[in-house]
């Protein structure tokens, strides 16, 4: 069945984002609105701007020829990275238990997840909840109002640094300049070889270039849990 160049590029946001335009507007660096326009009730036509910067990810693998007439195959030749959504081969377990850990014990992230059976406040059960290896509560405002101070993390360490889902949510623990930093923010790439950036959902905070050197834990966000209470 043939389909429109705007329908392709809705079908991409729904495989990869679930939909979520946000989200992949973050990952292939076009604006929100553009692309609400090209897959929405306008139906505008996606400028050469748009379709090189959807070709150009390549956590997305696009076949420009596939977007631009729909013929051939919807993704270049080799491993598909999927964003936002999880893959279809990641476990997922009907019971599992997960720490809720005090960061704030620990000397930072990297030796809380070397000392897995230390400093847990309790356990988190969730049915059905990927593989996740641990949970801390987040401080700060730069996630907010997604994630408000307070709010629990569930994430799952990641040992090579090399192997990143830009635009996704991450854990992250930092040395600059002699003083650590952790924080939550999404990762996308950085123009800065050797580099990522991160961009806080609060428009009050600035994206930063870090170099992956200065990183010393990561961890990809899985879940998040609010508690609300009446006084």
């Amino acid at each position: 069945m043939e389909t429109t160049i705007n329908e392709r590029i809705k079908l991409i946001s729904e495989k990869h984002f679930n939909g979520n335009l946000s989200a992949m507007s973050r990952a292939v660096s076009v604006r929100q609105p553009t692309l609400r326009d090209i897959v929405g009730e306008r139906q505008s036509s996606p400028g050469y701007d748009t379709i090189r910067s959807i070709v150009d990810s390549s956590s997305l693998g696009i076949n420009a020829d596939w977007l631009i007439t729909g013929e051939g195959e919807m993704y270049k030749s080799g491993n598909i990275q999927l964003i936002n959504q999880p893959q279809t081969s990641e476990q997922r377990l009907e019971e599992q238990e997960v720490a809720l850990y005090d960061v704030s014990a620990a000397a930072n992230l990297k030796a809380l997840f070397c000392a897995k059976t230390q400093h847990i406040l309790g356990k988190i059960r969730i049915p059905d909840m990927p593989k996740c290896d641990g949970a801390i509560y987040v401080t700060g405002d730069s996630m907010y109002p997604l994630l408000k101070s307070g709010d629990i993390v569930i994430y799952k360490e990641i040992q090579d640094f090399q192997n990143i889902f830009y635009g996704e949510m991450y854990l992250l623990a930092m040395e600059i300049e002699g003083d650590e930093y952790l924080t939550v923010k999404y990762v996308n790439k950085s123009e800065k070889e050797g580099s990522i950036k991160l961009v806080s959902y609060n428009t009050h905070h600035e994206p930063m270039d870090v170099s992956l050197t200065d990183i010393q834990a990561m961890a990809l966000v899985k879940l998040s849990i609010r508690k609300n209470t009446m006084r």
